[in-house]
């Protein structure tokens, strides 16, 4: 993925997670922005773009030794990255202590969005409690009463649930948490078949999410427990999960059948090139790539002037796919978010349709804490 960098290309540095069973995640954000920069002959903001690809390994070690030399030996412009919040917290300091901007096409940990705020760091996805609250605001419209949350042990699991609990209303009837990157969900699913539960609250990203449905369904579940989630059932997961998702419900600000003229080009691109339907990760890089090409384009290229270059990526000023989109003063975006539903197309492929609107401008709950 790397190109000779020329003198005058902007450099941009990307880290993400291509090994294991969360690769998917990490190639839908290499294709999603890869695809902007195609369809730009190679140039974002009518500037050369050289753009270095690093696979952190989902290891917080190796993260960070991939950010230092993006920052240190190749003296990138900007790094986009990371698939996952701990990914994102090791390698946050060296980058924005050098004075290099940070854009996030996925992670949107709450450890950035309030106090430790920074003028260097910026979310084109969500603050990860945001999902959780909308879809505790959608328990609540469906009548659920007791829920079970069940999520991985690391700083976006924690974030979730904390989500989830300040805006469901019903009873939380257990928390359990396992490790990042589970496979035998077994025990789990016996606490939740015991707990009294009417649904379940998950988010299991990738592989995990992939095992958890098929195990959910295995067991009987689907026919007494409502399955919810984020980024559980997407365009990540259900072509593992095929059939044994089809009617789950989620939330999330973009789904590939969003009618708006950007989204529809988008997503018609994105199939034609890569042959599979993008994902959330896939729409917050294409975005990403148009973020920093409005910001390229405003100053000209010139990235010796980090104060044009902040307030030109602030201003927002592209076309999101997923419509409205805006920085909030932390960075991080004011959106709107929607009822998500898996379904199965005519052509026999999954993805997930936006079924109603939930919030609109929505603002995540840690940006008054944010003094820039």
């Amino acid at each position: 993925m790397c190109s000779a960098a020329l003198a005058e290309d902007v450099k941009i540095g990307m880290v993400v997670t291509l090994s294991g069973p969360p690769a998917a995640l990490g190639q839908q954000i290499v294709d999603g922005f890869q695809l902007a920069l195609d369809q730009n002959g190679g140039k974002l903001g009518g500037q050369s773009v050289s753009l270095i690809v690093e696979d952190d390994e989902l290891k917080p070690d190796v993260a960070l030794l991939k950010a230092k030399s993006l920052v240190e030996r190749d003296e990138v412009d900007f790094v986009v990255g990371t698939v996952f919040s701990n990914m994102l917290q090791a390698i946050f300091k060296p980058i924005v202590q050098s004075d290099t901007f940070l854009i996030s096409p996925n992670a949107g940990p709450s450890t950035f969005a309030g106090k430790n705020c920074n003028p260097y760091f910026f979310v084109t996805s969500y603050q990860n409690n945001q999902n959780a609250e909308v879809s505790g605001m959608i328990a609540n419209e469906e009548g659920f009463e007791n829920v079970v949350l069940m999520v991985p042990n690391y700083q976006a699991g924690r974030d979730n649930i904390a989500g989830y609990k300040q805006t469901f209303k019903g009873t939380v009837a257990d928390e359990i948490f396992t490790p990042l990157g589970h496979q035998d969900f077994s025990s789990e699913l016996a606490q939740i078949s015991t707990s009294g539960a009417d649904a379940l609250f998950t988010f299991m990203p990738g592989g995990m999410g992939v095992r958890l449905v098929k195990q959910f369904e295995a067991a009987g579940l689907d026919e007494s427990v409502k399955f919810t989630s984020v980024f559980t059932t997407d365009e990540t997961t259900l072509p593992g999960q095929k059939d044994a998702a089809v009617g789950f419900l989620s939330a999330g600000a973009w789904a590939p059948d969003m009618k708006n003229d950007a989204n529809l080009a988008f997503v018609s691109a994105f199939e034609e090139k890569y042959g599979y339907v993008p994902g959330s990760y896939a729409a917050q890089a294409f975005d990403t790539a148009n973020l920093i090409a409005s910001a390229l384009e405003k100053t000209g290229g010139d990235m010796g002037d980090k104060d044009a270059t902040r307030a030109a990526l602030e201003a927002a000023d592209f076309t999101s796919v997923r419509g409205s989109f805006a920085f909030s003063n932390n960075h991080y975006p004011v959106q709107d978010f929607h009822l998500l539903e898996v379904a199965k197309r005519d052509d026999g492929k999954f993805w997930t349709t936006a079924k109603q609107t939930i919030v609109t401008d929505y603002a995540d709950s840690f940006h008054s804490e944010c003094k820039m």
